[in-house]
């Protein structure tokens, strides 16, 4: 115990040193005219590369002056509002169907997307012993964690895990879009059986059912589910399934993807960066943030009660006091999120059939998001814009599918690893350079001290 206390005390002390040794100067950032982020002072982003993977638009430039607009998002050129009402009006799931679009650049036939879905089927299945050694004797409390440990050790069942020839790398990407659903669910019922004493449930993936099915079917006691609960998480996936080359967990594919390292490691990068709190986690914010409004405002019915609630907030003195109402505003969109719109439609389908407290619940949500408006307009002026994003209404249709909230980020996870996969394509087929971005030092010519004299 005194030596633990001893070391406790040194780390402490390297803890101090170091970051008083790591805090560089705000003034130098505007010295040396660094765009911190790989943001431009106007928010848009700094311009790293070209991709035709998809495109995020969210306001115009005129004149040299950001103008807000309505939000689009492209999937390979095809705008994603068409695609979803595409396989939404044949009554057909839509993951699969754009799982195809990105990594292969075009929509697929009748025949080439039912010979898809049947490839990814044929993959679901996790390698021999995987289950038992990976995921049930080396069980997480996180499932990214899990998820990112689980890609990584797929590299040594892989019999040429290091080739980054086109066609290799489809196959492993094929595998791994069709491998998460299995790797997370079997994740979340190893955390669940030993850190929360439940009962452990391991059914098999079913083949001839689509990623939305069987990630239903696997993360259920009884495997059973509604019609309307898969269409939705179907939806889900397919809106979360790509957002731009420059997303934080993207950017990462093209990044490490740029050094010519194996598919593995690329994606479990990817899977580290979507695991922070900024960018895979803020749908858990904002059920939390719901949960405690419930709690704590008087009325949440009464829309002049939740709207003063939701001023205190803004002011920092409720919730977790950083004054952010979450699920409302994008780095990106500006008048509105198209995947919100899409969400928040299948939302209010999904509420009706599980009844009135549900869409009680979702009228709470639609409140916040006008209210919300209100409120910046009334602090910043009548042109200022605000519009909820997609993370406002996703964590509600989680709740709403019985999805635990261990699960969220994970399924975020298996429906971009279509896109991740996507990216990782194009990168490697069309820009060979590594990728080197300049950083600038301002610490010069220190003195060497001899060991002996140094304090």
């Amino acid at each position: 115990m005194l030596e633990d206390t001893k070391y406790a005390a040194l780390i402490k002390t390297l803890a101090e040193k170091a970051e008083k040794n790591n805090r560089i100067s705000e003034s130098l950032y505007d010295k040396y005219d660094v765009r911190r982020g790989l943001r431009n002072p106007n928010g848009t982003g700094v311009l790293v590369g070209l991709t035709e993977v998809g495109n995020v638009e969210g306001y115009r430039i005129v004149d040299g002056v950001k103008q807000p607009d309505e939000g689009r998002l492209y999937y390979r050129g095809y705008n994603l509002m068409d695609l979803v009402k595409g396989f939404q009006s044949e009554k057909r799931f839509g993951f699969e169907e754009i799982a195809y679009l990105l990594l292969v650049g075009e929509l697929p036939s009748a025949v080439q997307l039912q010979d898809f879905k049947a490839l990814l089927g044929s993959f679901r299945q996790l390698p021999a012993g995987f289950t038992e050694n990976m995921i049930l004797k080396i069980p997480s409390r996180d499932i990214m964690n899990k998820l990112q440990r689980s890609v990584l050790v797929l590299y040594s069942d892989d019999n040429n895990p290091d080739s980054i020839e086109i066609e290799n790398m489809m196959r492993q990407s094929i595998q791994l879009i069709a491998s998460f659903p299995t790797i997370i669910s079997y994740g979340y019922q190893a955390k669940a059986h030993y850190f929360d004493g439940k009962s452990l449930y391991i059914h098999q993936p079913d083949p001839t059912l689509s990623t939305a099915e069987n990630l239903l079917r696997l993360s259920r006691p009884d495997c059973l589910f509604t019609t309307i609960e898969a269409e939705t998480l179907d939806l889900l996936m397919a809106i979360h399934a790509e957002h731009g080359g420059g997303n934080n967990s993207t950017f990462a594919i093209h990044v490490v993807s740029s050094s010519g390292t194996d598919t593995y490691s690329a994606i479990s990068s990817a899977v580290g960066a979507l695991k922070g709190p900024k960018h895979g986690g803020a749908n858990s914010k904002v059920t939390a943030m719901v949960e405690v409004i419930k709690t704590e405002c008087e009325d949440w019915n009464d829309e002049s009660k939740l709207k003063a609630y939701l001023s205190g907030i803004l002011d920092k003195k409720y919730f977790d006091g950083t004054g952010l109402i979450y699920g409302m505003g994008h780095a990106v969109y500006t008048l509105s999120d198209p995947r919100a719109i899409l969400l928040k439609e299948k939302a209010l389908e999904l509420a009706e059939e599980k009844g009135y407290e549900a869409v009680k619940t979702f009228k709470l949500y639609t409140n916040i998001e006008n209210l919300t408006k209100e409120l910046i307009r009334e602090r910043k002026g009548e042109n200022a814009t605000i519009c909820s994003n997609v993370d406002l209404y996703s964590g509600f249709v989680y709740e709403m599918l019985n999805i635990p909230s261990d699960l969220f980020t994970p399924l975020f996870a298996a429906s971009r690893i279509a896109g991740w996969c996507a990216h990782r394509l194009e990168q490697v087929a069309s820009d060979t350079k590594i990728m080197r971005p300049a950083y600038q030092s301002d610490i010069f010519d220190r003195v060497y001290t001899n060991i002996k004299n140094r304090t």
